[in-house]
């Protein structure tokens, strides 16, 4: 019989010592009892989900926990956010995540201030996306709405174009930096670079009541195609999760993808419903995979209280009402963050990941204080590349059984 395993991951919950913290990280300054509890009964260690060379993606550093070598599956953030909606697209359609941002100016002496547009709401995004769709008709492109500030832009044939090989910086890594080298990007292309242009107009326009006054194309692939999860790895899967990169992944590689009223990807989603739809799942299938995105928002906006208190959230109204799941079916649990976002840098990095494993049939008698960074680091225990940690921890389960 195949034990249950979880997997909850903290987006972007890893970060520095601040001195604001007197030395300490959020994690490190949140209250986690739960956390650090299971840290003295499990193991500890670092995971590299960010194979180098490649970008410090949330795409990447996903993939990587489930189990699959970004170097062989990757193709782009847009292509799984594609996969997400079942979008029917050809092998040689070129798939961009589409943000709707908010820059000083749309030119290269702007600046990206924010790439949410103030975390646009689900209406008011709707609202502009229709607004473009309507009036950016082109043969080259077309919009597909998604969530918030989260779209897609699908153009026709664009594997076989110069856009193909277009490095345009994700928008939240240029918070507060200039346009100037990706507006350069786009203008190899002309039809890339009619539609930013114009969808900057469009929005300058009036009518337009939000602080959205840029699109932004980036991530872009041909579509994304994983094994199915139960054959490639004997797990039946399912995920749980707010956003549309992680529902991606787990549509593509066959997995259950529920989606969640009231799970909004923020400090205020709807953790009671992810956990009640996470012991559903449970029920049927053999893994979970349990994401929460608000400490990563938290780390692009510079919050530290936020931040803080995402993580706080994720330790009570999470790990600690599934730790009974976890008792109940003797599953093994990891606990962990698929990158780091830093508050002082305010996106992702590339450093090595904190992860705690705890087995309730092989507990341990650590003398760690908690869950931290810091002590994830002096376990001397690194799995590199980080595809490598699920087979690990399987075997590591088996060996117990």
């Amino acid at each position: 019989m195949t034990r249950k395993l979880l997997f909850l991951i903290a987006d972007g919950m890893g970060d520095y010592p601040l001195p604001e913290l007197e030395g300490r990280t959020p994690m490190e300054a949140a209250e986690t009892p739960n956390m650090d509890r299971l840290a003295s009964l499990g193991t500890l260690g670092l995971c590299r989900t960010i194979p180098r060379g490649m970008g410090a993606g949330s795409d990447i550093a996903n993939m990587s926990l489930l189990g699959f070598d970004p170097a062989i599956y990757h193709t782009g953030r847009g292509p799984i956010e594609a996969a997400a909606q079942g979008l029917p697209c050809e092998n040689t359609d070129l798939i961009y995540r589409l943000n709707l941002c908010t820059v000083s100016e749309f030119s290269a002496q702007g600046v990206m201030l924010d790439h949410s547009g103030g975390h646009i709401s689900e209406e008011d995004g709707a609202f502009l996306i229709q607004r473009l769709q309507r009036e950016l008709l082109t043969d080259d492109f077309v919009i597909t709405p998604g969530f918030q500030y989260r779209h897609l832009l699908i153009q026709k044939g664009g594997v076989l174009g110069t856009e193909n090989d277009l490095n345009i910086s994700p928008p939240h890594d240029l918070i507060n930096k200039h346009l100037d080298r990706d507006l350069a990007l786009f203008n190899r292309s002309r039809p890339l670079s009619n539609l930013v242009y114009q969808g900057a107009r469009l929005l300058r326009d009036t009518g337009n009541p939000t602080r959205v006054n840029a699109v932004w194309p980036w991530g872009q692939g041909r579509p994304l195609s994983l094994p199915d999860y139960n054959s490639h790895f004997g797990y039946r899967g399912a995920v749980v999760s707010a956003v549309d990169l992680i529902k991606g992944l787990g549509r593509a590689a066959g997995m259950t993808v529920p989606d969640i009223p009231g799970a909004t990807g923020l400090l205020d989603t709807d953790y009671r419903a992810k956990c009640e739809t996470a012991r559903e799942l449970l029920e049927k299938n053999d893994f979970l995979y349990l994401h929460l995105e608000a400490p990563d928002e938290c780390g692009h906006s510079g919050n530290i209280k936020d931040k803080i208190e995402a993580i706080r959230r994720f330790d009570h109204l999470i790990l600690g009402p599934l730790l009974k799941s976890v008792e109940e079916y003797r599953a093994g649990c990891l606990i962990g963050c698929d990158h780091l976002t830093p508050i002082v840098k305010q996106t992702h990095t590339h450093d090595p990941v904190p992860f705690l494993f705890y087995d309730p049939l092989s507990p341990s008698r650590s003398p760690v204080s908690g869950f931290s960074e810091q002590n994830a680091g002096e376990a001397s225990l690194i799995i590199d590349p980080g595809h490598n940690l699920l087979p690990c921890l399987v075997r590591k389960m088996k060996a117990v059984s």
